[in-house]
């Protein structure tokens, strides 16, 4: 296919594993009481991750949701774009095993390491992927596995970070229902949240004044030029959905953007902090909820660890 398509949101998968993690429980493995965690993070309850469920079994189990929802010929599936940052094996990526699994053996396959804007980087190169007919559909997964590595003798790390998985599948359409993306990085600001060599493994370590400061002072101008470039404005945006990293983070891009908070995901009130796969995990808990209507324009935002963050419009399926 010759030319510039459309690209567009066919389907939405969402997994998260079975075991939830309340404050209760979580504050009897470190220093701080439950109302010290929902009073710093805003977060109650978050999942944990099964010993069979790791980023690829997480990642599988969304895609298949996507693949099925989309009502798309699997055969016809050319791309499978894996955004995840908390995989420990290194080589070889996840994704091809994630494509194999799925039943995809022939598919393009790569992951995506932007953290906590990952799902948003993968997002806009599956769009771009379609719209100049690399692929006549693309299935894009946000997986993270953090809870193995978090230490309770940290427990700003350890009350926030969650896991679970979410997914769409891209296809091409007549319409530009995807808008385009606006991106950037700050790598000066790299320790600020990063994994370091612990007890012979890895581990989060944040400084979360500096993470807020940054995201609640870069992000809402991120937000309103991906309106301006997608033809839009953040007062026509019927839905906001930012990276899940904390409660505090959420209330304060609410106040700076104008956006209603009815009109806001706060889902990491029940799903904690899980990186890569916050904001298809809202989008597509935002999607089954029905609040939302086919058509509906989407803001999401991803910011974090790199520093990097990304942002684009999107048209609710």
């Amino acid at each position: 296919m010759t030319g510039i398509q459309g690209s567009a949101i066919t389907g939405v998968g969402t997994y998260l594993p079975a075991r939830m993690v309340g404050n209760e429980e979580l504050s009897g493995r470190t220093s701080v009481t439950p109302e010290w965690i929902e009073e710093r993070t805003g977060i109650r309850t978050r999942h944990f991750s099964g010993e069979d469920e790791d980023v690829a079994a997480m990642a599988v189990e969304a895609g298949k949701k996507a693949i099925a929802a989309a009502s798309v010929d699997p055969a016809e599936i050319d791309l499978v774009v894996l955004a995840t940052a908390t995989r420990h094996q290194r080589i070889p990526g996840a994704a091809a095993q994630v494509a194999f699994r799925i039943g995809l053996p022939a598919a393009g396959a790569f992951d995506v390491n932007a953290v906590c804007a990952g799902f948003a980087y993968a997002l806009a190169q599956a769009s771009n992927a379609v719209k100049v007919g690399d692929a006549r559909n693309v299935l894009v997964i946000g997986a993270d596995q953090t809870s193995g590595m978090i230490n309770p003798d940290r427990a700003d790390t350890y009350a926030i970070f969650g896991d679970g998985a979410g997914a769409v599948v891209v296809s091409r359409d007549v319409e530009q229902s995807i808008g385009p993306v606006v991106w950037g990085s700050d790598g000066a600001r790299a320790t600020a949240l990063e994994t370091l060599p612990e007890n012979g493994d890895e581990a989060i370590f944040m400084n979360g004044p500096a993470v807020y400061k940054w995201s609640t002072s870069t992000m809402p101008k991120v937000a309103a030029l991906a309106c301006e470039r997608a033809g839009t404005s953040l007062a026509e945006i019927d839905w906001f959905i930012p990276h899940q990293a904390n409660l505090r983070i959420i209330d304060t891009l609410i106040r700076l953007t104008g956006i209603p908070a009815e009109r806001v995901s706060r889902d990491v009130i029940e799903m904690g902090n899980t990186s890569g796969a916050s904001i298809p995990l809202a989008f597509g808990r935002l999607h089954e909820s029905g609040r939302a209507q086919p058509g509906d324009r989407v803001l999401l935002l991803g910011f974090g660890a790199g520093l990097t963050y990304a942002g684009q419009v999107v048209r609710m399926p």
